[in-house]
């Protein structure tokens, strides 16, 4: 396992993380860090820990030891600096709320869940639909969607709520190249806007093409950096064990390397 580099002021920083379920550990001493602006990949198995670790930065799970802080300060005080883009087969779609809904939902207050939205409000509504490339589709049902715009209609909720990290939970599950490639587009964008962004994906086959960074995860952190110097070997057997021989002489893009995949 790589021992990782902390630096404290990064946007997010969890060591030494532990969660567990009864007596089952799901994610065993957790370290890592990551700056401010960059877009991460978090890979590994089905039960490696992935969307465990989202509800730990989200402070949706205790943490039983280790920390966890976001900008400095505890996931339960940053709620409103994350945003969460869950998996589009989680969310029921069969009832009829359109983007506009969606969005809106981003913006409440401390009385009411769904405010009062003043002109101010709508034209921040507008302009997250806009940054994610869905402003013509604002009235539309969102169960009319495909997976890919679904997921960028609560990548713009995110926006309007004004998240600094966005956290988007296999957003490519069931959405086709194309619309994969305009998610990216959108990311790249918000990176560049300054958003850190992290995405759990199964796909390592654009990782390197795709993002800056990598998080491999297998209830611990088996590696963390640029894909093409932690993707080796070991860190494949590491993550999928007796599967690994499925992942291994892949090409990370198109700028693999042949040590590991």
């Amino acid at each position: 396992m790589n021992q990782q580099k902390i630096n404290q002021k990064d946007q997010i920083v969890c060591v030494g993380c532990c969660v567990g379920f009864g007596s089952e550990l799901v994610l065993d001493d957790v370290t890592f860090s990551i700056k401010e602006g960059a877009l991460v990949a978090v890979v590994g198995p089905n039960g490696g820990g992935k969307t465990t670790l989202f509800n730990a930065i989200t402070g949706l799970v205790p943490l039983t030891h280790g920390s966890i802080k976001i900008k400095g300060t505890d996931p339960f005080q940053a709620r409103g600096m994350i945003g969460y883009v869950p998996q589009d087969d989680a969310v029921n779609w069969n009832f009829q709320v359109s983007a506009r809904d969606i969005v809106r939902m981003g913006i409440t207050t401390k009385n009411s869940f769904f405010p009062f939205l003043s002109r101010k409000d709508h034209d921040l509504v507008e302009r997250s639909l806009d940054k994610v490339g869905l402003l013509h589709r604002i009235n539309d049902p969102v169960e009319d969607m495909s997976s890919g715009q679904r997921q960028r209609v609560f990548l713009a909720r995110s926006l309007a709520q004004g998240a600094d990290i966005l956290l988007l939970d296999e957003a490519f599950s069931g959405v086709d190249i194309g619309n994969q490639e305009e998610l990216i587009d959108v990311l790249r964008k918000l990176r560049d806007d300054g958003k850190t962004i992290m995405m759990a994906t199964h796909d390592l086959n654009t990782i390197s093409e795709r993002f800056d960074e990598v998080l491999c995860l297998n209830r611990h952190c088996c590696a963390y950096g640029d894909p093409l110097e932690v993707f080796t070997d070991d860190v494949i057997k590491e993550l999928y064990g007796s599967h690994s021989s499925m992942f291994l002489n892949h090409s990370l893009g198109n700028h693999g390397h042949n040590d590991g995949i």
